[in-house]
């Protein structure tokens, strides 16, 4: 119980956090709903966490309620490692095309002016 506690202020801390940058404009706001929307619901899972314990029992795994939600944890971190990943290529490709239409540009406008 006294973990439970300790992790619902930690959680409350850093949704304090998410409401400051925020209010500072230093995030957007899907990005703001997507990461409150994250720690309410882990708040949630910490809260329940003796009935996911029941319900996991119920479906006859052999582990506890917090580790279904670690390797839950572990799949979304794969997955949005992954999402990053192909956001970060596309950014790669993207700046590589602005580049080479910079350096044409340049091209095209130092032969211009030298004749």
């Amino acid at each position: 119980m006294f973990q439970q506690i300790i992790a619902l202020i930690i959680i409350l801390a850093i949704l304090a956090r998410i409401a400051i940058l925020k209010k500072k404009k230093k995030i957007g706001a899907s990005e703001f709903i997507f990461w409150s929307f994250f720690w309410i619901l882990a708040a949630v899972f910490i809260s329940a966490i003796k009935w996911i314990d029941q319900l996991v029992a119920r479906l006859g795994f052999s582990g506890t309620g917090i580790e279904v939600l670690l390797y839950l944890a572990i799949v979304v971190l794969f997955y949005l490692n992954f999402r990053l990943r192909l956001k970060l290529e596309k950014m790669d490709k993207d700046i590589t095309k602005l580049v080479r239409f910079i350096s044409i540009k340049e091209e095209d406008r130092k032969s211009n002016s030298s004749k």
